[in-house]
């Protein structure tokens, strides 16, 4: 939640009563204050397509799988996804190996890419082919043009609605 108050136009009692508002409280909306704008209702994933764009893929299921899927991961098939579907094993190791936020050391790719079909097998379209296709000889990787529109769009929800995402693991309570 994101709440301004400017200081020099806003009086006492607006601001006290912006914050209520916030939260939830009805306050008693001070004489000649302007009614409050209408808010946006927050995105949500049943709003994503649920028609098949290929291969029992939907931008609900291909949602679900961003959202499943651990967080380097997901940052690995964002890049793939990014560039255009289709990305060498070297260009993703050396961007991930670079990377400010969040490095993946290149030994680690392929170990962090494997979650990708496990959780494919869990929530992904029963029968569908593998949505993060690795071609060994080529060293490729690879996701189907219809695909990488609809990864898209399940990251433009993502980044909306982080709170549905996995997190990092929470380590052992022994």
């Amino acid at each position: 939640m994101r709440l301004t108050i400017d200081t020099e136009t806003d009086t006492y009692e607006q601001a006290i009563a912006a914050v209520q508002a916030a939260y939830g409280l009805r306050p008693v909306v001070p004489a000649g204050w302007p009614e409050a704008a209408a808010v946006d209702p927050r995105p949500d994933p049943q709003d994503l397509s649920s028609d098949d764009i290929g291969d029992g893929w939907s931008d609900q299921v291909l949602f679900r799988m961003v959202a499943s899927l651990m967080p380097g991961a997901r940052a690995v098939l964002r890049r793939i996804a990014g560039v255009g579907g289709t990305a060498s094993y070297d260009e993703v190791q050396q961007y991930f190996a670079d990377h400010q936020a969040d490095p993946i050391p290149p030994t680690k790719i392929g170990g962090t890419l494997t979650s990708v079909q496990a959780v494919q097998r869990r929530v992904g379209p029963a029968g569908a082919g593998r949505l993060l296709q690795r071609d060994e000889r080529g060293r490729l990787y690879r996701i189907d043009r219809t695909l990488v529109e609809g990864l898209t769009r399940a990251f433009a929800m993502a980044d909306a609605r982080p709170d549905l995402l996995r997190g990092e693991p929470v380590g052992r309570v022994t």
